[in-house]
């Protein structure tokens, strides 16, 4: 067993207590995903401005992204997609992370619910990337917002 994840309790308080953190991370989620769906973040300004666009008009990764969450919440899967597809990408990663991060917390595994490894992060960090240049490109106009 590494040193990041130690048992705990498999019954009783233990197994509760080790699902605070699941339970604080599931409602900061909600709280977000509610404010969107009932604040429409398709209104220009109701959110704010992203600063990367103002400043060079271009689309940076996060743009559209609340627009895709905000959409998902309405089962409106399509319009998600067509915002920010790899806004939706994340939220369905994130979904699975936080399921089994639920899943191992509950079994008295304490860990975090992702750790990403140097090579992982610097894949995520060259997807952006790319990512943010093609939708930037008339080729991958598709991909703006």
């Amino acid at each position: 067993m590494s040193h990041s994840s130690r048992p705990s309790p498999t019954s009783g308080p233990g197994r509760w207590a080790g699902l605070r953190d699941p339970v604080l991370v599931g409602l900061g989620g909600l709280g977000i995903a509610t404010a969107l769906h009932l604040r429409d973040p398709h209104v220009v300004g109701s959110w704010g401005l992203c600063p990367f666009h103002a400043v060079t008009g271009l689309w940076c990764p996060g743009c559209g992204g609340l627009r895709a969450i905000g959409d998902l919440t309405h089962g409106d899967v399509g319009a998600a997609v067509s915002s920010n597809v790899l806004a939706v990408v994340l939220v369905a990663v994130l979904a699975v992370a936080f399921a089994a991060w639920v899943g191992r917390r509950w079994r008295g595994v304490e860990d975090r619910m992702i750790v990403l490894s140097n090579r992982w992060s610097i894949g995520a960090i060259v997807l952006l990337a790319l990512f943010t240049v093609v939708r930037n490109l008339p080729a991958g106009a598709w991909l703006a917002p």
